[in-house]
């Protein structure tokens, strides 16, 4: 999986347009092999983010937990501590 792309469901507040986007944008610069498509493959890339957009946003509106949402902060000094315990400093 990318490492860039980061999970978006159950959080408070919920996912943003714009990290559904980011994270779409990853999936299909991954799938494709392209950071930035070539003028000739721009349409088709484009579209592509804006279905598998779409699809997450789908997705995550339609799964369900019991589980207490995630607090954001929380999750990212979690990420911090990680990235300290493997890289160092």
């Amino acid at each position: 999986m990318c490492r860039n792309i980061k999970t978006l469901f159950n959080f408070e507040p919920p996912a943003t347009e714009d990290e559904i986007h980011a994270s779409a944008l990853q999936f299909v610069r991954k799938l494709s092999g392209f950071n930035k498509p070539s003028q000739p493959n721009e349409a088709a890339f484009e579209r592509a983010v804006a279905e598998v957009a779409e699809a997450a946003r789908k997705l995550l509106t339609s799964l369900h937990t019991h589980s207490p949402a995630r607090d954001r902060e929380i999750e990212a000094e979690k990420a911090r501590e990680r990235s300290r315990l493997r890289f160092g400093s």
